[in-house]
C-alpha cells in the first residue's frame, strides 16, 4: 500500500474553511506528485460525487471520493483540521478528511486495499492514532498499515486486498477487536425458531448487501459497521459487498439458511432476486454505517413477526433510496421517473433519426414505400426513407418502454412483462401514451398484489418466470382491452385536439408553464413531466404537439447558456471551479442538456433557480406566442433547421437567456459578503454555498 500514500500527501495542519476547499488543498497535492493531471476536471468530479450524497461520516470523519479518469494511479491524500469542516455528518464537521482517487478502471487489489482502509475508519484506535499523529511520514504509515502499534486493527485484515475489494467475509475480519466488550441486546432465544434448520442452535444469521454509488468507501464502511454491531447483538452478519471492482456472491446455502435480510444500498442491488421470500430490511448506506445496530432489531422484529417480504417488491428500483415513511405522491413520482429514463434513450434515437430523415428527404419522405421492397444506393430520397423507417421503429417502442419500466419501477424484473403487454394494447387501441402510463401503473400494482400472496416454497422458482408473467399479463389485457382501454383512448383523443387547437392566450399561458417546469427542478422530476409531455405528442403529431416540443426545448436550453453567458459577462461573482464549469454549459445547453446548470444551482439555489425559471418562462412563452414547430424531440441548435420559424425560436432562447442571465448577476452583485469575508466576490475556495446560508 506504500505507493498509495506518501507524506507528501499528508496535511496535518489543514486550514480550508469548506468541504470545496478542503478537496481543493489535497487535490493540489495529488497533482503535485503526478498522480492527477487535470486538477478542475478531478474537482468537478469530486464535486458531482459529492451532489450524490454527503461524504461526512459520524465521529468527525469527511471520505470526500470519486473514481476519474483524470487519476492515474489509485490514491490517497489526509488531511487534518483544527476548526473542523462540514461534510454534511449529522454530528456536525469533521476533523480527518480523506480524499480518496481512483482511476476510471482502477485495478481490484488496490480498490481493495482503500476498502481496506474504509474498515479502518470505523476503528476508534485508528482514527484515534491519526488525531495524535505529529509527523506526516507517521501518519502516511498509520494509513498504510505499516506503522507497528498504528492500530490493532492492522493485525487482522490481511486477507481482504486478496478477494478483489469485494468479498463478503464469513467473519468480520476489518477491525474487530477495537469494538466495545459484546453485549447481547437481545438473546437469540425467540429468533431460533426462525432459523433454518441445523445440527446445533445456532445464532440470528443475517445476509446483507451495501453498495454505494462510488463503490469505494461507503460499501466497506457500512459492511464493517453491520458487522461489529452483529457482534455486539450475538447476531451472525455476512455482508456481500457490490462495489467498484465488482462482487463475490454470498453462498446460496447461506442466503437459503438466513433469517433475514438487509439491503444498505444507494444504487440497485446485484441479483436480489436471491433473497425473496426473507424477512427484509431496505435502507440507503449510510443508514448501515450510522445505525446498524437499530437495522439488526428491526430485521428480527420482522421475522419474530413472520415477515416474508421479498426484495423484488419491497425495494423496487426506483425505491431503493426511499424511506419507509414516502407517502403515495412520492412513490408514484419516483415509478413513473423510471419509466420515463428508460424512454428518453428510445426518444432521442428515433425522433433524432426522424428528424434526419425530413432533413433529407423532406416532410414528405414518411410516405416513401418499404425500404425492404424498394431501396436506390444512389437516390437520397431511399437513404432518407430508411432513417425515417429505422426512427419510427424505435419510436413505436416509446409506449411500451414507458409502461414497462413504470412496473418495473414498482415491481422490478416481473412487471416487465405485463407492463410490455399493457404498452403494447395501448398503442393496438389508440390509447396512445396515456394509456402506456396507465397500463404500467396497473402492472405494476397487479404484480405486487400477486407478490404479496404466500406460497409454498416449492413453488417460489417459478414464479417469477411462469406464474407471475402469465397471471398478470392476462389481467392487464383483460383490463386494458375490455374494460379502461375505450375511455383512456377517448381522454387522449381529446387531449390531442386541445393541443391541436392551442392559440393566442391559451398557447402563451401553457408555454410559460412549461418553461418553469423545465428549468425549476433542471433535469428532475418536473423537467422530465414537462419533457414526457412534449415528447407524448409527437406519437400523432399535429399543429399543437409540434409547438410545445419546440417550447419544451428551447426553455430547456435556458438555464446552461444563461450561467454560461454570466460566467463569460461577470466571472468575478462565480468560483473558479464554476467558471470552468461555464465553459462546459456552453455547449451542454445548446445541446439540450438542461442538466448543465446543475453545479450552479448546486452552489447557490436560491439565486440561480429564480432565475433560471424566469428566462424559461419567458422562452416558453415566446416560442408558443410565434407558433415556432418542431418534430425533433432533443438535438439544441442542431436541429434547428427542421424547426417552424427557426430566426424567431432563436430568438426566443435569446430572449430568455439574456433574462436569466442579468437576474442571476444582480442576485449575485446584491448578495452580502459571508463573515471573514469582506471582499464583495468570492475567493477560488470559497464555498458559494454558504452565501445561500
Amino acid at each position: 500500500m506504500s505507493e498509495l500514500i506518501t507524506a507528501e500527501l499528508v496535511d496535518l495542519d489543514l486550514s480550508a474553511e469548506t468541504k470545496e476547499a478542503a478537496a481543493r488543498s489535497l487535490a493540489e497535492r495529488m497533482a503535485a506528485s503526478g498522480r492527477v493531471t487535470d486538477l478542475e476536471g478531478f474537482l468537478a468530479d469530486v464535486a458531482a460525487r459529492e451532489a450524490q450524497m454527503p461524504t461526512g461520516l459520524d465521529g468527525g470523519i469527511g471520505i470526500p471520493h470519486c473514481r476519474s479518469e483524470h487519476v492515474t494511479e489509485p490514491t490517497l491524500a489526509f488531511g487534518r483540521s483544527a476548526s473542523g469542516i462540514d461534510f454534511g455528518a449529522p454530528d456536525g464537521p469533521a476533523d480527518l478528511i480523506f480524499l480518496i482517487a481512483a482511476p476510471a478502471g482502477g485495478d481490484a487489489d488496490h480498490l481493495s486495499i482503500l476498502s481496506t482502509l474504509a474498515r479502518h475508519l470505523m476503528d476508534e484506535t485508528f482514527t484515534g492514532a491519526l488525531r495524535s499523529a505529529t509527523a506526516p511520514e507517521r501518519t502516511a504509515a498509520l494509513i498504510r498499515g505499516d506503522e507497528p502499534g498504528a492500530a490493532e486493527a492492522d493485525a487482522e485484515p490481511e486477507p481482504e486486498p486478496t478477494e478483489s475489494g469485494t468479498e463478503p467475509e464469513p467473519k468480520p475480519t476489518a477491525v474487530p477487536k477495537p469494538t466495545a466488550a459484546p453485549e447481547p441486546t437481545t438473546p437469540p432465544g425467540p429468533t431460533a425458531e426462525h432459523a433454518s434448520p441445523s445440527a446445533t442452535p445456532a445464532p440470528f444469521r443475517i445476509v446483507a448487501i451495501t453498495s454505494c454509488p462510488t463503490g469505494i468507501a461507503h460499501t466497506y464502511m457500512a459492511a464493517e459497521s453491520l458487522e461489529k454491531a452483529g457482534q455486539a447483538a450475538g447476531v451472525e452478519v455476512f455482508v456481500e459487498t457490490q462495489g467498484s471492482a465488482g462482487f463475490q456472491r454470498l453462498d446460496p446455502q447461506l442466503i437459503a439458511d438466513a433469517d433475514g435480510v438487509i439491503l444498505a444500498h444507494d444504487v440497485e442491488v446485484r441479483e436480489k432476486e436471491r433473497f425473496a421470500g426473507k424477512p427484509t430490511v431496505d435502507v440507503g448506506v449510510k443508514a448501515g454505517i450510522n445505525r446498524p445496530a437499530e437495522l439488526i432489531a428491526e430485521v428480527r422484529e420482522k421475522a419474530a413477526h413472520g415477515e416474508t417480504s421479498a426484495p423484488a417488491h419491497a425495494a423496487a428500483p426506483m425505491d431503493k433510496g426511499a424511506d419507509a415513511g414516502d407517502n403515495f405522491a412520492t412513490r408514484l413520482r419516483k415509478w413513473l421517473m423510471t419509466g420515463v429514463s428508460y424512454m428518453v434513450p428510445f426518444v432521442a434515437a428515433g425522433g433524432l433519426l426522424i428528424a434526419l430523415a425530413f432533413a433529407i428527404g423532406g416532410y414528405t419522405i414518411n410516405k416513401a414505400p418499404s425500404v425492404a421492397e424498394h431501396f436506390l444506393w444512389t437516390e437520397s430520397a431511399s437513404w432518407a426513407a430508411l432513417l425515417f423507417q429505422i426512427g419510427s421503429v424505435a419510436f413505436g417502442f416509446l409506449v411500451p418502454v414507458l409502461a414497462g419500466f413504470i412496473a418495473y419501477g414498482m415491481a422490478d424484473r416481473p412487471g416487465l412483462v405485463p407492463g410490455f403487454v399493457g404498452g403494447a394494447i395501448a398503442l393496438t387501441i389508440n390509447a396512445g401514451f396515456l394509456g402506456g402510463l396507465i397500463a404500467g401503473l396497473i402492472a405494476g400494482a397487479v404484480v405486487m398484489a400477486i407478490q404479496r400472496v404466500r406460497i409454498p416454497p416449492v413453488l417460489r422458482g417459478i414464479m417469477p418466470v411462469v406464474v407471475i408473467p402469465l397471471i398478470s399479463s392476462a389481467i392487464v389485457g383483460f383490463l386494458m382491452f375490455l374494460v379502461i382501454g375505450k375511455p383512456i383512448a377517448a381522454l387522449q383523443k381529446g387531449l390531442t385536439d386541445w393541443l391541436s387547437g392551442l392559440t393566442g392566450a391559451n398557447a402563451i399561458i401553457l408555454g410559460v408553464i412549461l418553461g418553469l417546469m423545465m428549468c425549476f427542478d433542471l433535469g428532475g422530476p418536473l423537467n422530465k413531466v414537462a419533457y414526457a409531455f412534449a415528447v407524448g405528442g409527437l406519437a400523432n403529431p399535429n399543429e399543437g404537439s409540434l409547438k410545445v416540443m419546440a417550447a419544451v426545448m428551447a426553455a430547456g436550453m435556458v438555464p446552461p447558456l444563461a450561467m454560461a453567458l454570466a460566467t463569460t459577462v461577470r466571472g468575478r461573482l462565480f468560483t473558479k471551479a464554476e467558471r470552468e464549469n461555464g465553459k462546459a454549459a456552453w455547449v451542454l445547453g445548446a445541446s439540450f442538456i438542461t442538466e448543465g446548470a446543475i453545479p450552479f444551482a448546486a452552489a447557490d439555489p436560491l439565486r440561480v433557480i429564480p432565475s433560471a425559471m424566469a428566462g424559461g418562462a419567458v422562452t416558453g412563452a415566446l416560442s408558443m406566442a410565434f407558433g415556432c414547430t418542431l418534430r425533433a424531440p432533443h438535438g439544441g441548435i442542431f436541429v434547428v433547421p427542421l424547426i417552424g420559424q427557426p430566426f424567431l425560436y432563436l430568438l426566443a432562447i435569446a430572449a430568455g437567456v439574456g433574462v436569466s442571465t442579468a437576474l442571476v448577476i444582480l442576485l449575485k452583485g446584491l448578495r452580502k459578503p459571508s463573515p471573514g469575508h469582506p471582499a464583495p466576490a468570492p475567493s477560488d475556495d470559497e464555498s458559494a454555498v454558504t452565501v445561500v446560508a
